[in-house]
């Protein structure tokens, strides 16, 4: 079975998601300009929220890092009153058995790791019960074949059994977030997790136009006689209407959860929840634009995934019976209706629909109409099924 989400979401002049130039973000869509969120930007906020939002527990969540070895040398520091520079040294060591190597100077790894809570832990114990072994291994200095031959070398120097142990420990975790939105290992490829969820780039419904703030500041202990600005710049924003769109696949949650139902479904509540509440950081502190979405609509089906981007793919406009989030509804619900009589609903389970305006009447989305959030989230958690891989 598949949940999927859909959202309506008017922003507050605002920047959300930069590009390299620091303008908002945007694309080209059924030939107009339009106002873009990455669906990178997305999910880091949605992790975010896992964790400030109190969602899902600690040990449930997963950490993207170039530092573990830090990370795990604080814990040998605390846990086992271990020297904080050997136990850096031990890890790497470790850490050398599955390839896995480290920048210099820095001793950075040379690429971000997604490592669950119970990952890192493990590391941790594996490397205290290991430490007389580990510390007795030399690190070998890459020789005139390169990065690839001193990895080599420093996997070939660590016990098999450590390896494999090693391996073993870097399950996924039972790590929430790593299970919906999987990770690969360059050097781990048995390790690589397949995510269960989809999350697509957030698109405006409309034609988006570029505004520029231009600003101005003052020292404050400037000479009363003074003239001018001491600082000038501009700033990039827009404000746009967004249609977003994710998908979960429940079995893969299941599967990268270890067939744990409990915490799948708890997975499933948290990511609704995050998903709906999440909001890019972005120039925030300068534009607070934090507005929820308006109207959120979910669907569990059996096959057949249905993104509905396409129903802007003619801009939409503000009308004199309609502002630019009912217009969108408007789009969104014809556009459903359209696809449900050419391809009909037999893979769909349930809908339910939730929004902020309660006197918007919908030809087609009507009948999933909910009171509020929660029984939108509860009507689809009543419908997941999650079963043992």
């Amino acid at each position: 079975m598949f949940i999927e989400l859909h959202l309506l979401q008017n922003f507050a002049p605002s920047n959300l998601n930069r590009d390299d130039t620091g303008a908002p973000k945007d694309c080209e869509f059924g030939g107009y300009r339009r106002a873009r969120i990455s669906s990178q930007c997305l999910k880091r906020a949605i992790r975010a929220e896992f964790k400030n939002g109190q969602l899902l527990p600690a040990d449930a969540l997963a950490t993207r890092t170039k530092r573990i070895n830090e990370e795990v040398a604080k814990r040998l520091s605390a846990q086992h009153k271990r020297d904080n520079a050997e136990a850096e040294t031990v890890v790497r060591a470790l850490l050398g058995a599955v390839k896995i190597d480290f920048d210099q100077p820095g001793e950075k790894t040379q690429y971000l790791l997604y490592v669950g809570e119970q990952e890192i832990q493990a590391i941790a114990n594996l490397a205290q019960q290991h430490w007389e072994t580990l510390t007795a291994l030399q690190r070998p200095a890459a020789d005139a074949q390169g990065r690839r031959s001193a990895k080599k070398a420093a996997s070939e120097a660590v016990p098999a059994e450590i390896g494999n142990a090693l391996k073993t420990a870097l399950g996924g975790g039972k790590a929430a977030d790593l299970a919906l939105f999987g990770r690969m290992l360059a050097d781990l490829p048995d390790r690589n997790v397949s995510a269960a969820s989809q999350v697509a780039h957030a698109l405006s419904t409309h034609q988006v136009s570029m505004e520029f703030d231009f600003y101005t500041a003052v020292d404050d202990l400037r000479p009363e006689d003074t003239e001018g600005a001491d600082m000038l710049g501009i700033v990039e924003f827009n404000s746009a209407c967004f249609y977003r769109y994710a998908n979960v696949d429940l079995a893969q949650l299941s599967e990268n959860l270890a067939g744990d139902a409990v915490l799948a479904q708890r997975t499933l509540d948290a990511f609704i929840r995050a998903s709906v509440s999440a909001i890019p950081t972005g120039k925030q502190n300068s534009m607070a634009a934090h507005n929820p979405p308006a109207l959120v609509f979910a669907v569990a089906r059996e096959r057949g995934l249905w993104s509905l981007a396409n129903a802007f793919l003619q801009p939409v406009r503000p009308q004199r019976d309609g502002d630019l989030v009912g217009q969108s509804a408007k789009a969104l619900d014809r556009y459903w209706g359209q696809l449900s009589a050419m391809y009909g609903q037999g893979s769909i389970a349930g809908m339910w629909m939730a929004m902020l305006d309660g006197e918007q009447q919908l030809v087609h989305l009507g009948s999933a109409r909910q009171t509020n959030l929660q029984a939108v989230v509860q009507g689809v958690l009543d419908a997941a099924s999650f079963v043992r891989p």
